[in-house]
């Protein structure tokens, strides 16, 4: 596997770092949780459970190792550092000045190890006077300006269903800092220091608004083309109290969609201003009321319209372009039996990504790992 000679040390919790690790451990780096004796890793508790944790930790966790480590304890900080001089990378998702604290931050452990690769996720970055301040998910969507635009027209921002800051501000923006200086290091044999503040992540997903407004264009919630603006590129209720995603923006797709609703008077109007929009919107709202969503996928299964179904989590499941890229799997635990897991998104074409051991029980690595520093 492309990653088989890594080895990670994860000291992250929750989900940013450990669905980071997770990347990397797909593809065959050794991912080592450290984590502390009796807590551990947060997300291990609570229900649901699968086993002995929750379905959440058993997701992004899967193909780690677990080790126990309390690092004010002098014992414990001596098998950690011995661990970092056989470590190619390092994360953590502490706030800025609790490394430093313990006597292992950067600065530290470079000395220790110059080909360290050090990812630090924050929700804030390294610096600025945000830096120490605490915040979750919703916190740095607000500030890198996103959350504003959430929702619709005239209504309060609507939180998302899924952790873009985490995720697409923390996660993948740390896994790719990673593999960046990795490759890196293959030119200058030294590792180094990956700044990752899940807020700079979000404000760089802006790409469709930011531009925009930096050259004069005000933007509004509700007003935004691909946020309630346009009425090729909505969502639609129908008869059967379900709904029809529409993304017909370009207009060979647009006039599809309107032959496909039967109102050929639609299509000069692909372009029509704001307001124009807000009444074509509630024509094609009424039209779409009329049929069960069965009925308009019958209809829009015939023509090429980015017209789709919004789907229920048991329709996604079954659903045959789900199957065929495996986005669902399942493994044999001894213990559990079967298990399903979220599929490995990246595909490789010579060497893919595999699911091959569950996520770790508390600690269960300790005597593997420790025995092998003392040896």
């Amino acid at each position: 596997m492309p990653l088989n000679n890594i080895r990670v040390l994860d000291l992250s919790r929750l989900l940013p770092g450990p669905y980071c690790t997770q990347l990397l451990a797909d593809f065959g780096a050794e991912v080592i949780k450290v984590e502390e004796p009796k807590l551990g890793d947060y997300a291990r508790w609570g229900e649901p459970k699968i086993g002995e944790y929750k379905p959440i930790f058993s997701s992004l966790n899967r193909n780690k190792k677990s080790i126990t480590l309390d690092l004010k304890n002098m014992e414990d900080k001596k098998s950690f550092i011995e661990l970092v001089k056989t470590s190619d990378v390092l994360v953590e998702s502490f706030r800025p000045s609790v490394m430093k604290n313990l006597g292992l931050d950067y600065d530290t452990l470079k000395e220790i190890n110059p080909k360290l690769v050090y990812c630090a996720i924050t929700g804030y970055g390294q610096n600025g006077p945000y830096k120490d301040k605490p915040g979750h998910d919703i916190n740095y969507l607000s500030i890198a300006g996103l959350l504003q635009f959430n929702g619709e027209k005239d209504n309060k921002p609507i939180p998302p269903a899924t952790q873009i800051a985490d995720i697409g501000g923390g996660s993948l923006m740390a896994a790719v800092g990673i593999l960046t200086a990795l490759m890196g290091r293959n030119q200058t044999g030294k590792g180094q220091f990956v700044d990752i503040s899940m807020t700079d992540g979000v404000l760089s997903w802006l790409q469709t608004i930011l531009p925009d407004y930096l050259v004069g264009q005000d933007k509004q919630k509700g007003e935004l083309k691909l946020s309630g603006g346009k009425a090729a590129y909505s969502v639609y209720e129908t008869a059967d109290n379900r709904y029809l995603s529409v993304g017909a923006l370009e207009p060979k797709f647009w006039k599809e969609f309107c032959e496909g609703i039967e109102r050929l008077d639609f299509i000069p109007l692909l372009e029509a201003p704001f307001t124009e929009q807000e009444k074509l919107k509630a024509e094609i709202e009424q039209i779409i009321k009329k049929k069960t969503l069965d009925e308009w996928v019958a209809i829009f299964d015939q023509l090429d319209a980015c017209v789709s179904p919004v789907l229920l989590l048991e329709e996604v499941l079954n659903h045959p372009q789900i199957k065929a890229r495996d986005m669902i799997v399942e493994i044999d635990d001894d213990e559990l039996g079967k298990m399903k897991h979220i599929g490995i998104p990246i595909k490789l074409s010579d060497t893919p990504g595999q699911i091959r051991t569950r996520a770790p029980k508390l600690g269960e690595h300790n005597e593997e790992l420790l025995r092998h520093l003392q040896s």
